[in-house]
């Protein structure tokens, strides 16, 4: 056991899994948008929705999808810093089936236009999980390098990314892979023990049937 673990980590209170866990999940949601957020919408499942408000659970998520860490004596006044931005948030209530209590469902859109669907829950202690990205299972921590691969349903993919991921150096520490056979697509997840340089990224992007990918180097606070 780590003495994190024990001591909780270091935070804007008042509740690690309401208020901590909520900044990071919020943090991880704008790390894979990959720019600024205009529009949020978040809708809080179970306890999240119960006692949320209380514990400052939307401005916790709101504060990290502005960039803010969970010790960050702003995060209180994170809607009011969003509405100076223009930033658009909403806020409701959701039931989702199979998740923890404290879970969201966040759907962001970036300054680009680009949209995105997380669904992210709350485990304690500061600790996250990312269960769904875009409605496909990843169910990742967060807490290591991550990269994210949305390719089409075709045989050959996983090799190809994990041999370059060789090719490089990079160790894979976990895989996750599912797939929509609705739509023909499929997403791979993989947290790493290095980061993941630009030009393996670079290479990824080109190769045929890769949708799109996102790159989360994390202790290195860079998203690609």
């Amino acid at each position: 056991m780590r003495i994190f673990d024990i001591l909780g980590p270091v935070m804007v209170g008042p509740s690690s899994s309401h208020t901590a866990g909520a900044v990071r999940i919020g943090y991880i949601t704008r790390e894979l948008l990959g720019e600024e957020p205009t529009r949020i919408e978040m809708l809080l499942h179970g306890s999240f929705a119960e006692t949320g408000q209380g514990h400052g659970t939307d401005r916790a998520l709101v504060a990290g999808l502005l960039g803010m860490q969970p010790d960050d004596m702003r995060i209180p006044e994170s809607l009011q810093l969003a509405k100076e931005k223009g930033i658009l948030v909403k806020q409701g209530t959701v039931q989702l089936r199979d998740v923890h209590p404290n879970t969201v469902l966040l759907r962001v859109a970036g300054l680009t236009g680009k949209g995105l669907e997380v669904i992210a829950s709350s485990l304690g202690g500061g600790r996250i999980q990312v269960c769904r990205i875009d409605g496909l299972e990843t169910n990742f921590s967060g807490e290591r390098p991550t990269l994210v691969v949305h390719n089409l349903d075709q045989p050959g993919h996983v090799a190809e990314v994990t041999g370059l991921l060789a090719a490089e150096g990079v160790n894979i520490s976990s895989m996750h892979l599912s797939r929509d056979v609705r739509v023909g697509y499929a997403v791979m997840v993989l947290e790493t023990d290095q980061p993941i340089p630009q030009p393996l990224l670079t290479a990824l992007r080109k190769l045929d049937g890769i949708l799109k990918v996102t790159c989360i180097n994390i202790g290195t606070e860079e998203a690609l």
